[in-house]
């Protein structure tokens, strides 16, 4: 459990469950993506976790060859960088908890509220604030209310992992 945000700050995690490869000598190989190991959300999400399962064996197996470690190139592209406005989230998100856990949960409560304008894609954020209070009359919503709000827009950004082929785990479609 990431109770202090290290990983979702360094990596720029927005969501759960979320995972990053990081091969043997420390080298990022695929940024931040959802990271499903079997299909209990399925039904909410439409994301199945075969393919992502498939992806983890084959860099297991295959490790730098898998076609599923990123080049650099690819890695460059597809990472995200922090900005001022997360920057700033990741604080007041630091300072609600905090207060949170001095006892002082009505305070922390405008830092979690400036948490989520700095970074509303930010659903760790929503989620940690939402389950430490009534989030309907601290914050007018729920998880629930806010997925609905989305209407259809998927809940977790895509994830790009090549196909395989039928019969094959060397090569992409």
């Amino acid at each position: 459990m990431d109770d202090k945000q290290i990983v979702t700050q360094k990596y720029n995690m927005v969501n759960v469950p979320t995972a990053v490869w990081i091969d043997e000598q420390g080298h990022l190989v695929r940024p931040n993506e959802v990271a499903f190991i079997d299909d209990r959300f399925k039904q909410f999400t439409g994301i199945d976790s075969a393919p992502y399962v498939a992806a983890i064996r084959d860099w297991v197996t295959n490790g730098a060859k898998s076609i599923y470690a990123l080049s650099e190139t690819e890695l460059r592209a597809r990472l995200k960088s922090s900005n001022e406005d997360r920057s700033r989230a990741d604080v007041e998100f630091a300072l609600a908890e905090y207060l949170y856990k001095q006892g002082k949960g009505v305070d922390a409560i405008p830092h979690f509220k400036a948490a989520q304008r700095l970074a509303p894609d930010n659903w760790n954020y929503k989620r940690q604030a939402w389950a430490l209070s009534d989030a309907d009359r601290d914050y007018g919503t729920s998880f629930r209310k806010e997925v609905q709000k989305l209407n259809g827009k998927p809940y977790y950004e895509p994830r790009k992992l090549p196909e395989m082929k039928k019969g094959t785990n060397d090569r992409p479609n």
